[in-house]
């Protein structure tokens, strides 16, 4: 659940940029640090909407591979379930998604 927590710190760092920006151009201060905070902010909340995105489209492979590695007493099984998530998400999304999000790894 952690993409989904990024998302909730992301809109709280955008809501906190905005509201600051109009504040300190009324105080007549520099608003570059704010300008900054909402660019952050907006590029984060991006990736963390994709990041929950793609981990509830992937929930049942994940919770496959969960359980697989409640079972696996050794580093060889752990790698055996992770070769099983990697099968299934290879199955469910297109070959394209997988090279842009890199070699997925444990």
């Amino acid at each position: 659940m952690l993409p989904l927590a990024g998302l909730v710190m992301a809109l709280f760092a955008l809501m906190a940029g905005v509201r600051a920006l109009p504040l300190l151009r009324a105080e007549g201060k520099p608003t570059g640090v704010a300008v900054g905070g909402i660019t952050v902010s907006s590029i984060a909340l991006a990736l963390s909407a994709m990041a929950t995105g793609m981990q509830l489209y992937l929930m049942d492979e994940y919770s496959a591979y969960q359980e697989c590695l409640k079972g696996a007493g050794t580093v060889s099984s752990q790698g055996e379930c992770f070769a099983q998530f990697r099968e299934a998400a290879q199955r469910k999304l297109p070959p394209d998604v997988l090279e842009m999000l890199g070699a997925m790894q444990p």
